[in-house]
């Protein structure tokens, strides 16, 4: 195993590891995809700016924790984005952006609403519009490979990942170009297998693959 291949392996399993941060009133996992590669050459970012870059898809699955005094213990709520432009780009904004917001359906009422908040709090201005809430069956999974993570969305979406590997550097210049979308406790990029949203609301679908697009991580808050 290469030095690369047991880096993002030590990182993974820290992941895995940490504690939730002192005081911290909710904590969970968090899956990120892009539509331009975030572990990338300043060459390759450069190449996509501009053309690509404005979908994403943010999930958290809640471990344990309560917002707005309401229990999300095993809950799920994901955001899908649409934005004007490349997100993540330091020169041009890119908004406005509008989103369609999933949350588990196994909520409640007041479940389902703190969930929405939950994500707004999280995300911030990319999901100020939401056009569309809807309902469904949300599973995210580790799996035992590290980076290896599996999220579905009832028939909305689909993201599948594996660890970034010495073959996927192209250039020998990599780095994690763009940072994730939302503040996280941990984080490291890894390769989005498929990142597909096939809903309604944003105007447009997408199925794409192999790219080095995906962040998996931790927050709290």
């Amino acid at each position: 195993m290469g030095r690369v291949r047991m880096a993002f392996a030590l990182c993974f399993l820290l992941l895995l590891m940490a504690p939730a941060a002192s005081g911290s009133q909710i904590y969970g996992d968090y899956l990120e995809t892009r539509s331009a590669d975030v572990y990338a050459g300043a060459c390759f970012a450069n190449a996509e700016v501009g053309l690509v870059g404005d979908q994403a898809i943010l999930a958290w699955r809640i471990q344990k924790g309560t917002w707005e005094g309401v229990p999300l213990d095993g809950l799920s709520v994901v955001g899908i984005v649409k934005a004007k432009a490349t997100l993540g780009d330091p020169f041009h904004s890119p908004y406005p952006a509008k989103s369609v917001l999933v949350v588990d359906e196994r909520a409640t009422s007041e479940q389902r609403r703190a969930l929405q908040d939950l994500a707004r709090s999280m995300a911030g201005e990319l999901l100020s519009d939401v056009v569309r809430v809807e309902s469904a069956p949300i599973a995210l999974e580790l799996g035992e490979q590290h980076g290896s993570v599996k999220l579905t969305v009832g028939t909305l979406a689909r993201i599948e990942t594996r660890s970034i590997g010495n073959n996927d550097h192209l250039c020998g210049n990599e780095e994690t170009y763009y940072p994730p979308l939302t503040p996280l406790d941990h984080a490291m990029p890894v390769y989005a297998l498929a990142n597909e949203f096939t809903g309604e609301g944003l105007g447009v679908v997408w199925s794409l693959r192999d790219k080095r697009s995906a962040f998996v991580g931790t927050f709290a808050r």
